[in-house]
């Protein structure tokens, strides 16, 4: 299930939105995400523009969603001790870019919310 969920975010972002090299490139910056009932944790994330980041996605409790609309970015979170999801970004544009949860997670999912900012 876990290399499911890694493959899947780099099989999402490797066709659509960059290059076959940026899909195998290393990461310029590998940001952790702890997403619970019903937060991220940063939910706010500053980047510049141009670099490549790679988001891990771990959960404290449920099944969660990371979901970025802008850049077609949507995979599933594993619950708690379940592994983590990894999913890379091309910060193209500067600008603020928001996520959210995906997955129907309890009375609060519509509460939780989260940007990028671009500089």
């Amino acid at each position: 299930m876990v290399v499911l969920v890694k493959l899947l975010g780099l099989v999402l972002l490797g066709a659509s939105a960059f290059g076959q090299d940026q899909a195998t490139r290393k990461a310029d910056r590998v940001i952790s995400i702890v997403a619970e009932r019903f937060a991220f944790n940063p939910s706010k994330i500053t980047v510049k523009q141009g670099e490549l980041i790679e988001f891990v996605l771990t959960s404290d409790d449920t099944d969660h969603g990371f979901r970025i609309p802008s850049a077609g970015i949507d995979v599933a979170i594993p619950q708690s001790s379940k592994g983590e999801a990894r999913v890379r970004f091309v910060a193209k544009e500067k600008g603020t870019f928001a996520f959210e949860c995906s997955r129907p997670c309890g009375a609060g999912h519509n509460l939780m919310r989260g940007t990028i900012v671009v500089k």
